[in-house]
């Protein structure tokens, strides 16, 4: 399976450009909104900034939408054309959305405006736009896509379980590409369980690799992939392998490990048991945030290196257990990455990358 286009949305911009350029620049602050649990005082959050975008044709096809189905559309469309691909969209394309909590900011809403006006009384625009599988018809009708469409939505894994099955598609000849995009949103509800449950970084920056305590920053936004079954000549690499509650070539080398380690679990230990000594590491939630489909942006960032034969020097440098980190940005000799995940239960997921 190939990864044909990458499009996205997120804190610092649109489009794989927009990544390129942060993981040059490096670390940047994250905004300042209202804190979840403390009156009158703020905490971090890496926000998308819709009003920055320059080109509002697609948003204005989708301005009914909510900001999770706006995000998507605007990284699947711009999946599609980094492809590269001619007459992409007369093809037959197979849409798969993974996401951990759906348009969750669109359901509180809705459930607030019940309370406030009666269930005969609320906006049935509202309520359509809570449907998880709202952002994926977004997708389809404003990108004019008819092939199948799916959305998963699970707390862990779901973007992983996504590339599962977009490979199932193609092998079974389903469709020409499958769009596979990932996507969740900031909100207050969200907010607040994550200040409850986890540690937030107050100056801004996830530690990756002090694995316990960990930090996190929440974070929004969307990353998309068109995969294909064969090489269109542009392809940023080969997707390899791809395992979830398993890794059955832990321990076989690869050039680089990518870990999500964005503290979003208590405890990150277990990513620091996953590593070899010989083998360099690189971690880059702190572009970002954290996110429950932060996978996708280590995919992503993986995708990059191979096709750009680069190492891109991780965000946040603190190191206190000496781990063989990624120090500088340079020019580097790539064949293959692992991007690591694990969940709340230790189940680890594992994406090979491989240069195409």
């Amino acid at each position: 399976m190939k990864i044909a286009g990458i499009g996205m949305i997120f804190s610092q911009g649109l489009g794989i450009a927009s990544l390129e350029t942060a993981l040059q620049k490096g670390w940047q602050k994250p905004a300042d909104v209202n804190d979840p649990k403390r009156a009158n005082e703020t905490s971090p959050a890496y926000l998308v900034n819709l009003d920055a975008v320059s080109d509002k044709t697609l948003l204005k096809k989708v301005r009914r939408a909510d900001k999770l189905s706006k995000m998507a559309v605007l990284a699947a469309a711009d999946a599609l054309a980094d492809s590269g691909i001619e007459d992409i969209k007369q093809k037959k394309i197979g849409i798969i959305i993974a996401t951990a909590f759906g348009a969750h900011g669109t359901t509180f809403a809705f459930l607030d405006d019940i309370l406030v006006y009666g269930d005969a009384a609320v906006s049935p625009t509202t309520f359509s736009n809570s449907v998880h599988n709202a952002a994926a018809s977004y997708v389809s009708s404003s990108l004019n896509i008819q092939g199948p469409t799916l959305t998963i939505t699970q707390f862990r894994f779901s973007f992983q379980a996504a590339m599962q099955l977009a490979q199932t598609w193609l092998d079974q000849k389903r469709c020409d590409h499958v769009l596979v995009g990932a996507a969740d949103q900031y909100g207050d509800v969200l907010a607040y369980v994550s200040a409850q449950k986890l540690t937030l970084a107050r100056d801004g920056k996830i530690k990756p690799f002090t694995f316990k305590p960990t930090c996190h920053v929440p974070g929004e936004g969307a990353a998309f992939f068109l995969l294909s079954g064969e090489d269109g000549g542009r392809s940023y690499c080969d997707v390899r392998s791809l395992h979830i509650y398993d890794d059955p070539f832990h321990g076989k080398s690869v050039d680089l490990n990518i870990i999500d380690a964005d503290g979003m679990l208590p405890d990150e230990s277990a990513y620091r048991a996953s590593l070899a000594p010989d083998i360099p590491v690189a971690a880059y939630a702190p572009l970002f945030g954290s996110m429950m489909i932060g996978s996708s942006f280590n995919v992503a960032i993986g995708a990059l290196m191979l096709k750009q034969q680069m190492h891109y020097a991780v965000p946040v440098q603190e190191n206190p257990f000496g781990m063989r980190i990624l120090a500088e940005s340079k020019k580097a000799d790539i064949s293959s990455i692992r991007c690591i995940g694990f969940d709340c239960y230790g189940e680890r997921s594992a994406v090979y990358l491989a240069k195409a």
